[in-house]
């Protein structure tokens, strides 16, 4: 059983990205103040959580903080957390603002893989998306970085954006393997309630893709990636071998537990799940009080467990392991139940391999329908 993971947003931004609903700001006002509430939540932080062997700062933009307020924060884990088995510390970048020192930087702080959003190789797009950067400056950034000394680098692209046809698409793709990283993560287009582009679409002002062409988006990213090298491990993620997926990220899929710290990170102990405020003078000012800055918490039993263990197992190709779910819900699956599951499998969806209930290309594409069909199955 691997060790929990440690995450910590930074909710910092150059600038608010049309299609981003997590929290984030682009005032930067705070920088001190967040830098020395983040240390107390480190010391305040709940007793399940003396050791980790994974640490990822996400957000927002990270780097945003500079290099003296991620070492302090980086200091702080260490006097207050084991991470003497922690090889894997990632921190997320963007390309404007990007360069060799920065990344010398990152490196000297102690991380050692670099995670790039990219978004799109096409300038268009990356305007649509509200992009503060262009193309050649992603393709200056990765460079840099490797240059800086960065072994472990990822890129993320986004696809199925309105207007954006799969000619469009495989020609960002073919420029993000053209610079060989070792990890890429390929997320279609998702709008949130409330984003501007959330706003333009309900106004009619734009379209997402018909879910015909979705599937050709992923299948197409899919076949073409792995006939690159490139392992399609998660939905919307491929590593240049095991080595290479992300160890912190397949820890919310497995439900390993793990410790999330900053203004709206989210944690799971495996009995509870909490999260914190999603407003950062809120944060500061509890943590200036001694208090948690948790916004609530719900408890996690064995019957949302094994929901999650399905619609989080059908996301990735290692898939759902049948002998732990059956341990986490108390009883064998009968013979109906597998009776369904072999029809699944009949029908191009699963299949199943010594005791573990996978995802086909075309059951990953519909995965979260595909749960809720699953979950229903086994219930009855």
């Amino acid at each position: 059983m691997s060790l929990p993971g440690l995450y910590i947003h930074v909710p910092f931004c150059g600038s608010k990205c049309g299609y981003c609903s997590f929290y984030s700001i682009a005032d930067h006002t705070l920088l001190p103040e967040y830098t020395k509430a983040v240390c107390h939540e480190i010391e305040l932080r709940p007793g399940d959580f003396q050791s980790v062997d994974t640490v990822y700062f996400g957000g927002g933009t990270p780097p945003v903080l500079g290099t003296a307020n991620l070492q302090t924060i980086v200091a702080a884990i260490h006097d207050n957390i084991a991470v003497n088995s922690c090889n894997e510390w990632t921190i997320e970048a963007n390309p404007n603002g990007a360069d060799s020192e920065l990344f010398s930087g990152l490196l000297a702080t102690g991380f050692n893989r670099l995670n790039i959003g990219i978004q799109s190789f096409n300038d268009g797009v990356l305007q649509y998306l509200g992009r503060a950067h262009k193309s050649e400056e992603a393709v200056r950034a990765f460079r840099e970085a490797r240059r800086a000394g960065f072994g472990n680098i990822g890129l993320d692209l986004i696809y199925g954006v309105p207007g954006q046809d799969m000619d469009c698409w495989m020609k960002s793709l073919e420029k993000a393997v053209d610079l060989a990283p070792e990890h890429l993560s390929c997320y279609q287009l998702t709008i949130e309630r409330g984003t501007p582009l959330g706003r333009r679409l309900s106004q009619g002002k734009s379209a997402l893709p018909g879910e015909d062409l979705q599937y050709e988006f992923f299948a197409s990213t899919s076949e073409f990636l792995e006939r690159r090298g490139y392992t399609h491990y998660e939905i919307s993620n491929f590593s240049r071998g095991p080595e290479f997926a992300s160890r912190h990220n397949q820890k919310y899929w497995d439900h390993t537990p793990y410790l999330g710290l900053g203004p709206s990170a989210h944690s799971f102990s495996g009995r509870e799940r909490w999260w914190d405020v999603a407003n950062i003078g809120k944060y500061i000012d509890m943590l200036d009080r001694g208090a948690l800055p948790r916004e609530d918490s719900e408890p996690i039993g064995p019957e949302e467990l094994c929901l999650e263990m399905i619609a989080l197992g059908l996301r990735t190709r290692k898939g759902l392991c049948l002998t732990r779910f059956e341990q986490t819900r108390g009883r064998r699956l009968d013979a109906g139940e597998l009776g369904s599951l072999h029809s699944l499998s009949d029908n191009g969806y699963l299949s199943i391999i010594d005791g573990w209930l996978r995802p086909t290309l075309k059951g990953m594409a519909v995965a979260d329908r595909l749960a809720v069909e699953l979950s229903d199955l086994l219930d009855r």
